[in-house]
């Protein structure tokens, strides 16, 4: 399917606006980053506790923040989470110096949440906060004593209905009133009644603690510094080999500014460096790397049939001939992220952003950035007496031998 056909725009004719922009952005990121002093970690990296809480109303974050800070020295950051599928969520994390103070740390933030939002002093357990195994567990008796009859079997299976019935996206694991667990398969008014009496409802559900320790979080930055670094180097030497070496330059230095440009861009909206990041970093460098090497494989076919047209415009043509390939991939990838942005919910919204980010600055550099360079160095060769007409990208030799036998003769 061909958008477009026969156009004929001067695309590098526009390359120094783009390139300004791209230094713009650039300096911009690492203006920032100094500014705040490095990036900012998730708990990945960092090392600490991170724990995702469901509150039954608007959570108070300052609330929460001051009774953290009366239990835990370290630092503590809280955070809502924005989005429909979002709502009454809050992230608290506690940074952790040393590997002992992790079960600490998590023991202390479910205190303060029971002390803040429950009931201690009434001496039930809170049944929000409950496993399917200790509710069987609290069960078991106050049933006996209420006499309803039950089986081991039969309490551990109403257990797990409970369990699912409470934790499915309904409500998520959090119920305001004992009436909802009505519709649990096998639940009668005996069950539910004793239900009421044995447990309390708090106003906040634990929905998922993360604990990393300082130093796999310093080891998981350091290894996810050398994944980026070794793809880029793979993809390095495989242009060259398969093109020529400036042209495997020209590809890497572009992965290099779009890498540079969403790390900058993270640090200007404030957006926390995760492990699922560095997914999207890496997905970004070799779907950058794939649109560079497609432009550049059709440079390398025009330059076989062009040889006296200069090197510039066989770089337009061929970014004109692959302009509709350009549009549908990058316009289709796109359109997916921001679905993954705007709808995947907290979990997946840095992941999403460095994609949005990632796609808008790739695609552009692809022609705006990676092949400048390689015409700014075939520019400078010829001044310089060592560059003669535009080559054409190396190819495998015997091929070439066969194409051109004088060139092969010489």
């Amino acid at each position: 399917m061909e958008l477009f056909k026969n156009t004929n725009f001067d695309f590098l004719g526009k390359k120094w606006l783009f390139i300004i922009a791209s230094v713009v952005l650039s300096v911009s990121g690492l203006t920032s980053i100094l500014v705040k002093g490095g990036l900012k970690y998730g708990i990945d990296f960092r090392g600490g506790a991170l724990m995702t809480v469901q509150f039954t109303s608007t959570p108070p974050l300052d609330k929460i923040r001051q009774a953290m800070s009366r239990k835990i020295k370290n630092e503590i950051t809280v955070q809502n989470f924005t989005g429909a599928n979002a709502q009454g969520q809050v992230e608290i994390g506690t940074e952790l110096l040393e590997e002992k103070q992790l079960n600490a740390n998590r023991q202390a933030m479910e205190e303060v949440l029971r002390e803040t939002f429950g009931q201690p002093a009434s001496g039930k357990p809170d049944f929000n906060n409950t496993s399917k195994e200790q509710i069987a567990a609290r069960l078991r008796d106050p049933l006996a004593r209420n006499n309803v009859p039950m089986s081991d079997q039969q309490l551990q299976q109403l257990a797990g209905a409970i369990a699912d019935y409470v934790n499915s996206p309904r409500y998520s694991g959090l119920i305001t009133d004992f009436n909802q667990l009505s519709g649990v398969p096998g639940m009668n008014s005996g069950v539910l009644d004793t239900i009421r009496q044995t447990f309390y409802l708090s106003q906040y559900h634990v929905m998922s603690v993360e604990m990393v320790g300082p130093k796999v979080g310093a080891e998981l930055r350091q290894k996810a510094v050398l994944a980026t670094l070794y793809a880029l180097g793979g993809m390095l030497v495989y242009i060259a080999f398969r093109f020529e070496w400036i042209y495997g330059l020209g590809a890497v230095i572009a992965c290099f500014h779009d890498t540079i440009i969403t790390i900058g861009l993270f640090s200007i909206f404030n957006k926390e460096i995760s492990m699922t990041v560095i997914a999207a970093l890496l997905t970004l460098v070799g779907y950058s790397m794939n649109d560079t090497i497609v432009i550049f494989d059709r440079i390398r076919e025009n330059l076989k049939f062009s040889r006296r047209e200069s090197l510039e415009s066989i770089m337009n043509k061929a970014v004109n001939q692959t302009l509709s390939r350009t549009i549908m991939t990058s316009g289709l990838t796109f359109l997916t992220v921001i679905a993954l942005f705007i709808w995947g919910g907290p979990v997946l919204h840095s992941f999403s952003f460095a994609l949005v980010c990632g796609i808008i600055v790739g695609t552009y550099s692809s022609v705006f950035v990676a092949s400048p360079i390689v015409l700014f160095w075939r520019n400078y060769a010829d001044k310089r007496g060592k560059g003669g007409p535009a080559p054409a990208v190396a190819s495998r030799p015997a091929e070439s031998a066969r194409k051109s036998p004088a060139r092969a003769a010489r």
